[in-house]
């Protein structure tokens, strides 16, 4: 057990340097002498970037705990799509500029509460017994379907203009957050993973199983309806903040799972974080300094993801041979 937590334990520490190296670079790195305008400016994207790993590293190691399921994420519930459809409408209805020229506060918190709410709502209805959890996350997948053609039919119809300024707001940047969206989104994310983190020895007994976690006391359909809400929640808010960003759960969370093989939240929880804190300042740097801002990190994001999942299924399914 020693052993154990002492592995465990010099493998975060090691993660927690290498975040904080990545972070003190991107920070001092060609800031042609403006030390302070830089790290305005750039600190408020670390902030950023702290939040999206923290939302997205809890959300998704406990969401594929909960479905047993180390392909699937929270995305599969359609939420992307739902936030892809509401800035869509606004756009369509408001306008382009309208849209841009304001500070959306408002459309903010919606948007966060929308998404938590149809889950909220689906998991009420749906998880009166164990196996509808898998009618849930089918459900998830078709409305996601449908708010994405909603969202195509109305992109169509819209002026060139409208539609060019809307696919601004869809790729998720870094580079425009506004701070009061900042603060809301600190505040959320923090209690929302709170809870998680408070909840990690149910998800430890979670991973062993649904049947194994009701035999042990665990009142499954009210923990799988707090845990939804809590990833919904967590993963608007991400979105919500930056936008989608396809793939960086499902990346961060199957490296957690190789690099520390524990059934343990409290280590794969902060392992996931880490990751998430590397792998997304990694991007932006490469972002800004390499490609010099001709790609954008969502862009990053789902070449390597994309690569990582095609090569995880490959090498589970040479594993069960």
């Amino acid at each position: 057990m020693k052993r154990s937590f002492s592995k465990n334990g010099l493998l975060l520490l090691g993660l927690l340097l290498l975040a904080l190296l990545l972070c003190g670079l991107y920070l001092t790195y060609h800031t042609y002498g403006n030390f302070q305008f830089a790290w305005l400016l750039r600190g408020k994207k670390i902030m950023a970037f702290l939040l999206v790993a923290l939302a997205t590293g809890t959300a998704t190691v406990s969401f594929q705990t909960m479905t047993q399921n180390q392909f699937l994420t929270p995305n599969i519930l359609g939420l992307d799509s739902l936030y892809v459809l509401i800035q869509t409408i606004l756009f369509f209805i408001l306008g382009g500029v309208n849209m841009l020229a304001q500070k959306q506060t408002a459309v903010f918190l919606i948007s966060i509460l929308m998404m938590a709410f149809l889950s909220l709502l689906l998991a009420k209805l749906l998880l009166k017994q164990q196996h509808d959890l898998f009618i849930l996350l089918m459900l998830g997948m078709i409305l996601g379907t449908l708010f994405s053609s909603t969202s195509n039919f109305l992109q169509v119809l819209m002026d060139p203009n409208e539609y060019d300024l809307l696919q601004g707001r869809l790729f998720a940047s870094f580079s425009n957050i506004n701070t009061l969206h900042l603060s809301w989104a600190a505040g959320i994310i923090l209690l929302g993973s709170f809870f998680l983190f408070a909840a990690n020895r149910y998800l430890d007994v979670l991973h062993l199983g649904s049947d194994q976690a009701t035999n042990l006391g665990i009142s499954l359909n009210r923990f799988q309806i707090l845990l939804l809400f809590l990833i919904s929640l967590l993963t608007g808010t991400a979105t919500a903040l930056v936008g989608p960003i396809t793939f960086l759960g499902f990346i961060v969370a199957n490296i957690s799972y190789q690099l520390m093989p524990t059934y343990r939240h409290r280590y794969l929880f902060p392992t996931a974080i880490l990751l998430g804190i590397i792998f997304l300042v990694g991007s932006q740097f490469l972002v800004e300094q390499v490609f010099q801002l001709k790609t954008t990190v969502s862009v990053v994001t789902q070449f390597i993801g994309g690569l990582y999942f095609i090569w995880k299924i490959i090498y589970e399914r040479s594993r069960q041979k």
